[in-house]
């Protein structure tokens, strides 16, 4: 583990996994810390992934200003961690909603991106409505664990915070492409990595407080290449987001794998990383 110093004075930890040249990669949640992206399906065989802890995660402090714990607040810790390393430029990969914060240092820094990888993103800044994500959820509908998680998902919308924990747990086979003995231990994870500060300091407080249309706008300014990552399972953001998404770049390319969900390299890890490693490659 290392730390560093941000904008603000706040202490940022972070832990670089593997070798190679370097992937900053940003977690999403919002509020999780990173230890649960791994070694991304085997990609640090020949990367050097560094694992950044967003501010009040994992060991990351909590900053003095809430209104820092902000996703576009969070690019300026992205720059810091830029200037941290010593790096002209970054390759930078961002899962869910970390790809809101790698969409929004990029949209800032377009000279400064290497190269981007964004796994599957909710595209909440292009205002997708995520309609197919109940045609996902219904395909799984054979599944034994369907009812169960069915009805939690549904009671979600009206429950109380005291119990949403619990049904979040039991619908998140949702999230993956398969329930099973490796996924079950990835998802019980969720729980004690997540930072509920952080979590509800993500969004805006006002709508007026973040130019989203000039963000996404100043996406069409990132010539390096980008690559979007999509599960074809993804019952909690959907694949329509991923082309959405890649509609904002000039360079743009689309991977999504069957079989994966939300979380595409513990579904697929030989699949995800061949996809990524190869366009990292420049293949």
């Amino acid at each position: 583990m290392t730390t560093f110093s941000s904008y603000d004075g706040t202490r940022l930890s972070y832990v670089e996994v593997g070798t190679g040249p370097r992937l900053v990669c940003l977690p999403g949640g919002p509020g999780r810390a990173a230890a649960y992206l791994g070694d991304l399906g085997g990609l640090a065989d020949d990367r050097t992934l560094v694992l950044l802890d967003s501010r009040a995660t994992g060991r990351s402090e909590v900053p003095a200003d809430p209104a820092s714990l902000r996703f576009d607040r969070l690019a300026e810790d992205v720059e810091a961690l830029r200037g941290h390393l010593g790096e002209e430029r970054l390759a930078l990969l961002g899962h869910s909603a970390g790809t809101e914060v790698a969409q929004a240092w990029a949209s800032r820094h377009p000279e400064a991106v290497e190269r981007l990888v964004l796994v599957t993103p909710g595209g909440k800044l292009q205002g997708v409505q995520r309609q197919d994500v109940a045609q996902i959820q219904a395909s799984r509908a054979g599944e034994p664990w369907y009812a169960d998680a069915r009805e939690a998902l549904d009671a979600l919308a009206t429950a109380p915070p005291s119990v949403q924990q619990q049904l979040w747990r039991a619908a998140r086979p949702f999230m993956y492409g398969r329930w099973d003995e490796r996924t079950q231990a990835h998802a019980a994870t969720a729980e004690t990595q997540t930072s509920k500060r952080a979590e509800l300091g993500f969004r805006p407080a006002r709508e007026e407080d973040v130019d989203v249309a000039g963000l996404v706008a100043g996406l069409a300014q990132v010539t390096a290449p980008v690559l979007l990552v999509g599960g074809e399972r993804d019952a909690l953001t959907g694949v329509a987001a991923v082309a959405a998404v890649a509609g904002c770049f000039p360079a743009a390319q689309q991977v999504v794998l069957p079989r994966a969900g939300h979380f595409p390299w513990v579904d697929e890890p030989a699949a995800f990383a061949e996809a990524v490693r190869g366009f990292l490659a420049g293949v």
